[in-house]
């Protein structure tokens, strides 16, 4: 692409292979003999005069919207105006680089769907072309999970729409629901815990394991963690930006994950401002991450039992449930915006309920009748006030 093409602030580049986002390079400019600049020199350099120009670098936030928007235009399917228009107000609202690429992803194939219906006009959608859309979904073998996620962001775009007078609102009335299968968080036993720790004998992979394990952070939001995040004096990680939602937010960490960080605070390259790097300082992948844990479960005979690094995230949460914290505090160190997924971790982790049980069955077993077969009082006025509503 060449210089005269990308004098706008608003164009973007059309070949992704040879676009100047790929430069690491801000300013262009000539120069004879670099070799001892100093402070004139380099307000020479730069002054107007001297020729330096600036090469436009668009974010990552701007390159996701801009293939997005290439792929639409290219489509010409029906309303995909729409759709771009949609995708520069999210951007305008700063969603993420994952949002505006999925969001383009799902809108695309939503109006390949709407144009093989038969249908060009985008205002003459109705109920029963989204209910095609679920079924033809559901149809491809999607998970539930996965269709439910489409048609909530095919749903967002109507929303849109219909603030932009384009739709009538009753599309959005009686939406299309689909029931979730009720998945508990697995969390890790303290014994298996124990046996995965104890096989972690690296200082660096041990540190990041009782991380994930101390704080219940998000694998993703550890990998991302600068030394300048950390306040070892008060034990704590600052997550200026949360991995999903966007929201920052505060974790601790444990006496335990203190020592380990500073063994591994005392090894570390110090060149690197990352606190998990891998090759040349840059930031620890996933894959690298997974690896430390899937070495670890091989080595202390748990590699069956279906265990991953977010299980370290459910494990943390239930434990500090049985441990006694509030499930509103739960919810802000996991980041959590509502308290219904926090909810989940509540089936699992009540150690009331479960001693009650234990208790009335030793009772049961030993033949014992603590208290005779018949019905309390009070709880049968109950029952009978409820039957009678």
């Amino acid at each position: 692409m060449t210089m005269s093409q990308c004098i706008y602030l608003s164009c973007y580049p059309t070949d992704w292979t040879q676009s100047v986002h790929s430069s690491r390079l801000s300013f262009l400019f000539p120069l004879d003999d670099h070799a001892n600049p100093d402070a004139e020199s380099i307000r020479t350099l730069f002054a107007p005069a001297a020729g330096a120009f600036y090469v436009y670098q668009p974010s990552k936030q701007r390159r996701a919207l801009n293939k997005a928007i290439d792929r639409l235009e290219a489509s010409s399917l029906p309303g995909f105006e729409y759709v771009i228009s949609y995708l520069y107000d999210k951007y305008r609202r700063n969603h993420s680089v994952t949002s505006l690429s999925q969001t383009g992803q799902t809108l695309h194939a939503f109006l390949s769907f709407f144009k093989y219906l038969g249908r060009n006009e985008i205002a003459d959608i109705q109920r029963q072309d989204i209910a095609d859309y679920v079924e033809h979904e559901q149809e491809r073998g999607l998970k539930v999970n996965s269709v439910r996620n489409h048609l909530h962001t095919v749903y967002a775009f109507l929303r849109y729409l219909v603030k932009s007078d384009v739709l009538p609102a009753d599309i959005l009335l009686k939406k299309i629901r689909l029931k979730l299968p009720e998945v508990l968080p697995r969390a890790i036993p303290d014994e298996d815990m124990a046996q995965i720790l104890t096989v972690m004998t690296g200082v660096r992979d041990r540190a990041l394991v009782l991380l994930l394990l101390h704080t219940g952070m998000r694998i993703g939001e550890l990998l991302k963690v600068k030394m300048a995040d950390i306040v070892l004096s008060e034990r704590k990680i600052l997550l200026y930006l949360g991995e999903k939602n966007l929201h920052g937010r505060t974790v601790y960490f444990s006496t335990a994950a203190e020592q380990a960080l500073k063994k591994w605070l005392a090894l570390r390259d110090t060149a690197s401002e990352n606190l998990f790097y891998g090759h040349g300082g840059k930031e620890l992948s996933y894959v690298a991450a997974w690896m430390i844990m899937k070495d670890a479960l091989q080595r202390a005979g748990l590699a069956g039992k279906g265990y991953s690094l977010h299980s370290l995230r459910h494990t943390f949460a239930t434990n500090m449930l049985n441990a006694g914290l509030r499930l509103e505090v739960l919810q802000q160190l996991l980041g959590h915006l509502t308290i219904d997924i926090t909810l989940r971790y509540a089936r699992i982790s009540d150690l009331t309920r479960e001693d009650a049980y234990f208790r009335a069955m030793a009772i049961i077993e030993k033949g014992g009748s603590h208290v005779p077969n018949r019905v309390n009082p009070e709880l049968q006025a109950v029952f009978e006030e409820k039957k009678l509503l």
